[in-house]
């Protein structure tokens, strides 16, 4: 209701940071919302709230928030921006109603609509012709998988009569072609090596709000589809689940090797984001504990970080006007308080404590190695080279001669510190209540 109210204020004059106020305050109700550790809660109209559902909203919220603070060039230029935060309320709704329905239709329905928004977003606010192939990559590989996902779920319907997720873990299927349909949607979404192509074209395309919210949020929609969706498959999982597990952490490797080929800066950020979802993936497909943990906790702290980073590749964009590693570099030079926020979150993305991203690798690799010994040779190459592109991109960027083809440069201000901030603290701090995590799992 705090959002559909919202909604007019969208198309008010001079409204642009009152809509941002008013999510401030939202996610400061929404925190204080009492939560049950142990169950579903705050339930009404086939709607309710545990312990995963409720850390993903509030990813949804902030990330929400920091979209419109570095959209700020829009608001200058007068640039749709209206329609701009109308269409960020509306995403948001749609992300809001996807984490919290417990009905499994009304979550497949808004799963596909959160995509809607997506698209216009990177259809309108993008910045190359290339947007609308980008855009219809995004559209197809999502549409093309989840039309199973449809029919699995009213075959599960038709079977059991109820749709309601918390039954699930009462139901156990070993079809093959229904757990292929439940779950390819969600592999598809998050995105696994083989079907990852839409995203580093989507990402690349995207305006830098579009792609905080890809990074931050829908990546984590697959996640949380899986999580949910798992515990009905228990038995086909332990057969088949390995091969899921391979692929992601084959691909985790080569997409890793891939980001040392990569010249633009959004498009390495982005095929980082296919590398960590790569763990994601075989974590969750462990179905042990700590993969469940490893994995949740792995997403919040990537939603964080990646789009921190996004910020920061536009933040070099809006003064040079160009992404490419050959001419945004020397920055140690011109913007020497920036190098170290680039710093700070390069080696959160690199996974080094007090991160999140940390402690769910630590939670990850432990999972794996316990499911089998031989998937520690490809967790080692993964994370060395996580932390060799992390550096690659930063050295390459704040190091070296700046670009002398410069004519005039404006330095950072307050509202871009300010963003990398509320990136990088909530990212550093919530270790500190990571026990909330634990207990659910």
């Amino acid at each position: 209701m705090f959002l559909l109210m919202m909604m007019p204020l969208c198309f008010m004059k001079k409204m642009f940071w009152l809509v941002q106020m008013m999510l401030f305050l939202m996610m400061f109700l929404f925190m204080n919302l009492s939560m049950n550790v142990m169950f579903y809660s705050n339930l009404s109209y086939m709607l309710g709230c545990d312990m995963i559902s409720f850390g993903l909203i509030m990813l949804s919220i902030w990330v929400s928030i920091l979209m419109i603070m570095a959209s700020e060039n829009l608001y200058k230029e007068n640039y749709y921006y209206e329609l701009f935060l109308f269409n960020v309320m509306l995403l948001l709704l749609m992300l809001y109603l996807t984490f919290s329905s417990m009905n499994m239709f009304m979550f497949y329905l808004f799963f596909e609509s959160s995509l809607i928004p997506t698209m216009i977003l990177i259809l309108g606010w993008g910045y190359q012709p290339e947007r609308i192939q980008a855009g219809l990559y995004l559209l197809f590989y999502t549409l093309f998988v989840s039309l199973p996902l449809f029919l699995g779920i009213f075959y599960i319907f038709n079977n059991m009569n109820t749709m309601i997720m918390y039954m699930y873990k009462f139901l156990s299927y070993d079809y093959v072609m229904l757990y292929l349909a439940m779950i390819m949607a969600f592999l598809v979404k998050m995105p696994m090596y083989f079907v990852h192509l839409w995203l580093p074209k989507a990402h690349v395309e995207a305006p830098i709000s579009g792609s905080m919210i890809l990074a931050g949020i829908m990546l984590k929609l697959g996640g949380y589809g899986l999580l949910r969706v798992l515990i009905m498959f228990q038995e086909i999982n332990k057969k088949i689940g390995f091969i899921w597990i391979v692929i992601s952490l084959l691909g985790g490797v080569y997409i890793s090797l891939k980001c040392f080929c990569q010249v633009d800066m959004k498009s390495l950020i982005a095929y980082s984001s296919v590398a960590h979802m790569g763990l994601v993936i075989s974590g969750m497909m462990t179905m042990n504990y700590w993969g469940f943990m490893g994995s949740y906790l792995l997403m919040i702290g990537h939603g964080l970080c990646s789009s921190g980073m996004f910020c920061l590749s536009n933040m070099n964009y809006e003064r040079f006007m160009s992404r490419s590693l050959f001419i945004n570099k020397g920055m140690m030079n011109l913007m020497p308080t920036l190098s170290l926020w680039w710093f700070m979150l390069m080696i959160s993305n690199m996974a080094a404590p007090p991160s999140m991203n940390f402690w769910g690798e630590v939670e990850l690799i432990n999972s794996l190695i316990s499911w089998s010994r031989m998937s520690m040779f490809m967790l080692m190459m993964i994370s060395f080279l996580s932390a060799g592109y992390s550096l690659y991109l930063y050295s390459y960027s704040q190091h070296g001669e700046y670009n002398l083809g410069l004519y005039s440069f404006y330095l950072s201000c307050s509202r871009e510190y300010l963003l990398l901030l509320l990136h990088w603290l909530p990212l550093n701090i919530l270790i500190m209540k990571i026990d909330y995590v634990m207990v659910w799992f």
